[in-house]
C-alpha cells in the first residue's frame, strides 16, 4: 500500500515563502506520477500542481518538482497570498491510470494578510 507523508506547512505572512515536501513510500508501479492538491475553507478540492501543469491561481508563483528516483515530490511557494490558505495534500498514481489513487493526510497552510 502507498503511503504518502507531507511536510513543510505553517504560518506565514503574505509575500512569504513556503516549500512543501512529500516523500511516497510502499510504491510498487512501474512510474508514480505525483500531485499536490489543495482545499480550502467551502471549496472542494483542487488541483494545484502537477508534472503538466499549475492551476490558474498558482502560476507564476508556485513550482512543482518530483524526483521519481525517490519518489518525492515538492511545492515550492513564493508570494504567498490569504487565498492560497488551505490544507495541501500530495497525491499519488500509476501514470498509467487517470486517477489519483493514493492520498497524503495533508499539511496547513495559513497565509495572513
Amino acid at each position: 500500500q502507498v503511503q504518502l507523508v507531507e511536510s513543510g506547512g505553517g504560518s506565514v505572512e503574505t509575500g512569504e515563502s513556503l516549500r512543501l515536501s512529500c516523500i511516497a513510500s510502499g510504491v510498487t508501479w512501474g512510474r508514480a506520477c505525483m500531485a499536490w492538491f489543495r482545499q480550502t475553507p467551502g471549496m472542494a478540492r483542487e488541483l494545484v500542481a502537477a508534472v503538466d501543469g499549475y492551476a490558474d491561481s498558482v502560476k507564476g508563483r508556485f513550482t512543482f518538482s518530483q524526483v521519481i528516483t525517490d519518489n518525492a515530490a515538492y511545492l515550492e511557494m513564493n508570494n504567498l497570498k490569504p487565498e492560497d490558505t488551505g490544507i495541501y495534500y500530495c497525491a499519488a498514481k500509476d501514470c498509467k491510470e487517470n486517477d489519483y489513487t493514493a492520498w497524503g493526510r495533508g499539511t496547513q497552510v495559513t497565509v495572513s494578510s
